[in-house]
């Protein structure tokens, strides 16, 4: 029996082919990360963990339906990141003497390069930020028309297949069938699809780990193999920003008008003053009866009982949730483009390219950098020594890095030159320059004249050699017509 069959026996064994309970649930199941208080509660989902099984940590929909498409800010960020994540390529390189070499590709790579029909590398990479941003997890495999999976899959309609994340399980193995065990680890996957109706559709599917790509960009640290969401930390400042907007929604809807209190005569029956309500209601709310006069009769006194916007100072505390937000999702206020980065010396030439670098150089590098051993897992690298990372040379978002690359390349130059005089092997020199390890360096033996002294070393070619003056010998002069 093979490994996937051992762990659907085991399953089956400790659960009769049900979700187990008691005494078998709490052996194998990690408990869940969030405490269920009264902010958080309507965040999560309430199914239980089975044994042995670490599930995701949040409700999916609830992030998709109350969040990323419910949140402006929210939007903003995730679609932020998204479009620079997105525009990356995937090469191959090769280490030399733990020194990266130059980038290179292959056929391997085409199935990234078109991960499924008419798809594009930055389609792929556009889905895995967005989920991953939601879900804290983003899973994919690769499949075929005839059934198989993983590197296994090679024949007719190849391609990679995303595997929704609260629909997939980690499964945990240990010799003694502890999670918590420090020998625990991964022993595969289960992927349980649901037809549109929410109903668990036929039997899950096992795959083991070489055979799925798992992309968790930031681990969640009660789980030893699971990610977590950037969007948790920040859950009360998305249901303020949207309480705010509702606000305003609210007072837009009330005619633009604050909450008012409307006293009326002590002698007014019952029945007038329903009526009065009903047409008071009718001829002053609503945005079609926006600054409408107000004309009272009967003793009626009207009171304002709310602030309005300048008195809430709403538009500054928003901006402050809204950079609160920016700042868990790791994009800079002057990129995202909000309030608080469209002031004072943040729209300076200077700041705005710094924020750029920042943005580039922290957030987006290390989102590439954690993508590229994930998607590894899909691929059969060219070597052994080979391993899969990004080219984003021709990304338009990091152009304005071009002069200061210039000017790099030379300084790069000049070192190069004065290498090449001082007599080191030009291949050394450039290399020992691109890898920046001076070790790689290797000298000819053979010295600029500037560094000898005159007349010392190698007599120059085609110059005959004089001999030495003999001071024994003197060189007789013809005699002149006056000297006898």
């Amino acid at each position: 029996m093979d490994l996937l069959g051992r762990i659907a026996a085991k399953r089956n064994q400790l659960t009769g082919g049900q979700r187990p309970r008691g005494a078998a649930r709490k052996s194998f199941t990690e408990p869940l990360s969030w405490a269920l208080d009264e902010m958080r509660l309507p965040w999560l989902g309430s199914t239980p963990l089975d044994g042995r099984k670490e599930g995701i940590e949040n409700d999916f929909e609830a992030y998709i339906r109350r969040a990323y498409k419910a949140n402006g800010i929210i939007f903003a960020c995730i679609t932020t990141r998204q479009q620079v994540f997105s525009q990356a390529r995937f090469q191959w390189r090769e280490f030399t003497k733990g020194r990266p070499g130059d980038l290179f590709g292959n056929e391997e790579l085409s199935i990234l390069e078109r991960p499924w029909p008419s798809g594009t590398t930055g389609e792929l990479l556009a889905r895995m930020e967005v989920v991953a941003s939601l879900a804290g997890n983003f899973y994919a495999t690769v499949v075929d028309d005839d059934g198989r999976f993983g590197k296994a899959a090679t024949g007719e309609g190849r391609r990679i297949a995303y595997l929704r994340p609260d629909w997939v399980t980690i499964i945990i193995g240990s010799p003694n069938d502890n999670p918590y065990d420090a020998r625990a680890k991964v022993i595969g996957y289960e992927f349980q699809p649901r037809t549109v109706t929410g109903v668990r559709s036929g039997q899950p599917l096992f795959l083991l780990p070489n055979q799925v790509c798992a992309y968790q960009p930031i681990p969640d640290p009660e789980a030893r193999f699971r990610g977590m969401s950037w969007l948790t930390p920040v859950l009360r400042e998305i249901q303020a920003d949207n309480a705010a907007t509702s606000h305003k929604d609210a007072f837009l809807k009330n005619s633009a008008r604050p909450g008012l209190a409307i006293k009326m005569d002590k002698d007014t029956s019952t029945e007038a003053f329903k009526e009065f309500v009903e047409i008071f209601k009718a001829n002053h709310q609503g945005w079609q009866n926006h600054f409408g006069t107000l004309f009272l009769a009967g003793g009626a006194d009207v009171t304002p009982i709310t602030m309005n916007f300048q008195e809430l100072d709403l538009a500054n505390v928003q901006a402050k949730t809204e950079n609160r937000i920016a700042v868990a999702a790791g994009v800079p206020a002057a990129i995202l483009g909000i309030s608080e980065g469209l002031q004072g010396s943040t729209l300076n030439a200077g700041n705005f390219t710094a924020a750029k670098r920042l943005f580039a150089e922290t957030t987006i590098a290390d989102l590439w950098a954690k993508a590229c051993p994930s998607l590894q897992t899909l691929l059969t690298p060219p070597s052994p020594g080979a391993e899969l990372w990004y080219d984003a040379r021709q990304i338009p978002f990091l152009r304005d890095d071009a002069k200061d690359a210039a000017s790099i390349q030379q300084m790069e130059a000049t070192t190069i030159k004065s290498l090449n005089e001082t007599g080191y092997e030009p291949d050394s020199v450039v290399a020992a320059v691109i890898n920046k390890d001076w070790r790689l360096l290797k000298h000819s033996g053979r010295f600029s004249v500037q560094l000898r002294a005159p007349g010392e070393g190698e007599e120059a070619a085609g110059q005959p050699t004089l001999p030495a003056a003999d001071p024994s010998t003197t060189l007789a002069l013809p005699s002149g017509p006056d000297e006898e």
